[in-house]
């Protein structure tokens, strides 16, 4: 018997940002009657997707791949596959993905499409030569590939959707603000600080833009006066990737621990004092500064798209400026050595994520644009941008 469900198809880059970031909602619309698929890159991370019960469709997706013609091939490919499925919703994750997916839907009749840029990222924050080259054949496969009747923009950050907005790749009526991908608050909750010498925490993609190496250079300064962690692994298909030769060397100048991949989040959390971000390119909701709020430890990130609108500046942590080691390792040094302070910035997060980041909230609103999309509903621009939760009253600690 054919399966009635409304089919909701997912197109991203990787499998396992899909488990990372978007399972939750993916499990909300399952439970809601929708039918769910992925189209990714296929890793190990793909048996557990099928576990899940949501289909899979491996996708010859490549982050570094620049061949106009190979990109054309994939969307057709899309194409045919989006006419196979049918489905009445696609959700379109990150900028490659939005542009080949919303080709293959146009192609393939017009599914309905929720396109997710998730942060503006290298192409729109760096400036290297590539994603200057790259930037204007981006912004034009934006507005092209953008269903004008059945598709919306869903931004992770007021700064994102303003810029998109204002340059003309968005519609107002057209975008919408769901806060970041959400957090499990059972998995990720306060836990007593560890004894023993202080610890701070970096968890990322070993990239250049997620201030790897400002991380290092705040740890050199403060040197002897804590333990500097860094978890992740190098991101080899990025076009900036931090190499092991510089993780091999920080570590044998003894400025800091790297711990490769870490699948336990929560667990890390616990044996750590204090976490920082600091990136240096536009990031969406930076899934992590949330996590760590989650388990009570204040955050230091730059005062940049994304970090600015999950920390609140001196309520549950400090904002710094982007690429500045100093500044950094000020803030750092202020919450190693009042383990009162980072008790009660720790407490504060954890009620901001209560209050506007947890998954309960983020799969409520995606849920409501799915509807909407599936149904048909007519949309409005909205009467104002939604303002930060908190706007921070103060950059940083000085």
């Amino acid at each position: 018997m054919p399966d009635s469900r409304p089919l909701l198809v997912f197109l991203i880059m990787e499998d396992w940002f899909f488990l990372s970031h978007f399972q939750a909602r993916a499990r909300a619309a399952q439970a809601a009657g929708w039918r769910v698929a992925v189209i990714a890159r296929q890793s190990e991370a793909a048996a557990d997707i099928r576990a899940a019960g949501f289909e899979f469709y491996a996708a010859a997706l490549d982050r570094k791949r620049l061949n106009p013609f190979r990109e054309l091939a994939l969307s057709l490919w899309l194409a045919r596959l989006y006419r196979r499925l049918r489905p009445d919703v696609v959700h379109h994750i990150a900028l490659k993905p939005i542009i080949l997916g919303g080709v293959a839907a146009r192609l393939a009749g017009g599914p309905a499409v929720l396109n997710a840029p998730i942060g503006l990222g290298f192409v729109f924050s760096s400036r290297k030569l590539l994603a200057r080259a790259l930037r204007p054949f981006v912004s034009l496969g934006l507005r092209a590939t953008m269903n004008p009747r059945r598709g919306l923009a869903v931004f992770e950050n007021p700064d994102d959707l303003n810029a998109m907005v204002g340059a003309g790749m968005v519609r107002r009526e057209r975008a919408r603000l769901v806060r970041g991908a959400g957090v499990d608050l059972r998995q990720f909750q306060p836990a007593p600080e560890p004894e023993g010498t202080v610890r701070v925490l970096l968890a990322a993609r070993l990239i250049r833009e997620k201030g790897i190496g400002v991380y290092a250079a705040a740890a050199r300064q403060l040197r002897g006066r804590a333990e500097f962690w860094l978890a992740g692994a190098p991101d080899a298909s990025n076009p900036n990737p931090v190499t092991e030769a510089e993780l091999r060397q920080w570590e044998g100048e003894g400025i800091l621990h790297w711990l490769g991949p870490v699948r336990d989040m929560a667990g890390l959390l616990r044996q750590v004092h204090v976490f920082t971000l600091p990136s240096t390119y536009r990031e969406g909701l930076p899934k992590v500064i949330l996590e760590a709020m989650a388990a009570g430890r204040p955050v230091v990130a730059t005062d940049i798209p994304g970090c600015r609108e999950a920390v609140a500046a001196e309520e549950t942590g400090y904002l710094v400026p982007p690429g500045d080691a100093s500044a950094l390792a000020a803030a750092l040094a202020r919450l190693i050595i009042d383990p009162a302070l980072r008790r009660r910035l720790g407490m504060a997060g954890r009620a901001r994520v209560e209050r506007y980041f947890s998954d309960e909230n983020v799969c409520a609103e995606t849920l409501r644009l799915y509807e909407a999309l599936r149904a048909g509903t007519p949309f409005t621009a909205p009467a104002t941008t939604p303002p930060d939760p908190d706007p921070p009253a103060s950059a940083w600690p000085g």
